[in-house]
């Protein structure tokens, strides 16, 4: 009988991961908890000051971390930056595609959509993920090993009023990790998607009112916000020894959001 004493390896010890969108947010505490369990963190972000605060952070703290900047919309700058990463630490292990949100396209009811704001939106949660996804497990597949975890949303479990294109782009991301994790799970490679809903970050919080942020915490069975940190443990286990036969799944953190029918409507963009 092991030790119940003794701590418990996660496995993470000395691997290497990349993380999108790291420079803030649920990125950023995703790169801080894997770095805290022994990772290696490449630090992806658009904005050079973002990704250079990140990976001063993690140095801080006694953690090794690069800052890899780069729009993962660009097919050319995802291979770049997925490069930069193999050559610093050696090898890719963990892939954490976190970029996606609606672009900054306002909540807009179906009928006054237009197919650009569509394009934008899908391309920067569908495309872009998938384009991560393509040049990481190109890496991972001749290492034969690798974990590719994938952000997607609680919108994609119930109807997206004012948030379609989101809410399917989200959606595709889920239909792409089941595919890959069956492609790709002879390879060695572990593929998952984990769903927030309304995460408390500094952006929700500033854009978000007192009275709307209540509305949300009513309306889901644990009356409560998923915190930012909660997603980076979640990260962690996921790409750990512990759940090590585990793949192809959709991992819901929306404090229950998913159950409930009385929620308000677009509270979780």
């Amino acid at each position: 009988m092991t030790n119940a004493t003794q701590g418990i390896d996660l496995g993470l010890g000395g691997k290497s991961a990349l993380v999108t969108g790291a420079g803030a947010g649920i990125g950023r505490e995703i790169a801080r908890w894997l770095a805290r369990a022994g990772c290696r963190i490449g630090v992806n972000d658009i904005d050079p000051k973002t990704a250079a605060g990140t990976v001063e952070e993690l140095r801080k703290a006694g953690s090794e971390a690069i800052s890899v900047v780069g729009n993962v919309r660009d097919e050319d700058a995802v291979a770049t930056l997925v490069g930069d990463v193999v050559r610093a630490f050696g090898s890719l292990d963990v892939a954490v595609n976190n970029v996606g949100m609606n672009a900054n396209r306002p909540v807009t009811p179906l009928l006054e959509l237009e197919a650009e704001a569509v394009r934008d939106v899908v391309d920067q949660n569908l495309v872009a993920t998938t384009i991560c996804c393509i040049a990481e497990a190109r890496v991972m597949a001749k290492q034969r090993s690798g974990v590719i975890l994938n952000v997607s949303s609680g919108e994609t479990t119930r109807p997206s009023v004012g948030l379609v294109a989101y809410g399917a782009a989200k959606a595709g991301i889920n239909h792409l990790t089941m595919s890959l994790a069956d492609e790709l799970g002879p390879l060695g490679i572990r593929v998952m998607a984990m769903a927030p809903g309304t995460t408390l970050t500094e952006k929700v919080r500033e854009v978000f009112s007192e009275e709307h942020i209540a509305g949300i915490v009513q309306s889901n069975p644990l009356r409560r916000m998923t915190e930012p940190e909660e997603l980076g443990r979640m990260a962690v286990f996921l790409a750990s020894d512990l759940a090590r036969c585990v793949t192809g799944q959709l991992v819901l953190a929306d404090a229950g959001a998913h159950l409930s029918r009385n929620r308000p409507a677009n509270a979780d963009p």
